[in-house]
């Protein structure tokens, strides 16, 4: 079986998308595509009407951390480092380093993160990593962000707190917003519904 299978979906500039599906119905593996981790071997993406396809790997992974931001379930912080370098990381090598941080303490700030600049992620409890997995997302100022499960670690409080929040950034940045999820609560904030099977859209409500 194909990880997906004839899929033509559109996401426009500033519009907040939920891809609803079980688990295996390659809501994952969409959101790779999306956010150009991955290669299609059929088939074309495309970001602002231009073919991505065709770049080689440097050129991809340029477009990746200026255009898009990545929001993960299991949050992919740097043990290591604080919630601040966690939140510069992608653009250390390539900003200069009191602007980025500016920027990122203004985000941590933002999210309410303020006073856990200089913690670790293994002092901070679920929602808070999520938040600064958030932060780091939009360190770019990224035109689209994709969030795969970002509430499945989550207890209901802190995920109602977690999508609520994404909403209203995308509404402050005007990004567009891609949300893969099988939980319909999570699924009902968004104003456009694209629904997943074994590898297909089995309808795109909202559009």
């Amino acid at each position: 079986m194909l990880a997906l299978d004839s899929i033509d979906l559109v996401v426009g500039k500033g519009e907040q998308v939920a891809v609803l599906g079980p688990s295996g119905a390659g809501k994952t593996t969409l959101l790779a595509l999306l956010g150009l981790l991955d290669r299609p071997t059929d088939g074309t993406v495309r970001l602002d009407r231009a073919d991505v396809d065709a770049l080689g790997d440097d050129a991809r992974a340029d477009l990746r951390r200026e255009k898009i931001g990545l929001v993960f379930q299991l949050f992919h912080l740097v043990p290591a480092l604080s919630a601040l370098e966690n939140v510069m990381l992608p653009l250390v090598p390539y900003r200069p380093r009191l602007p980025l941080e500016r920027d990122a303490r203004d985000l941590l700030d933002n999210l309410g993160l303020g006073d856990r600049l200089n913690h670790r992620p293994g002092e901070l409890s679920g929602g808070e990593q999520q938040r600064v997995a958030i932060a780091r997302s939009l360190i770019a100022k990224p035109d689209l962000v994709l969030a795969d499960e970002p509430t499945g670690n989550l207890d209901s409080q802190t995920s109602r707190q977690v999508v609520a929040l994404l909403e209203t950034l995308q509404a402050e940045h005007g990004f567009a917003l891609v949300v893969a999820t099988h939980d319909s609560t999570v699924a009902d904030r968004f104003t456009r519904h694209v629904n997943m099977r074994d590898g297909r859209v089995e309808g795109d409500r909202g559009q």
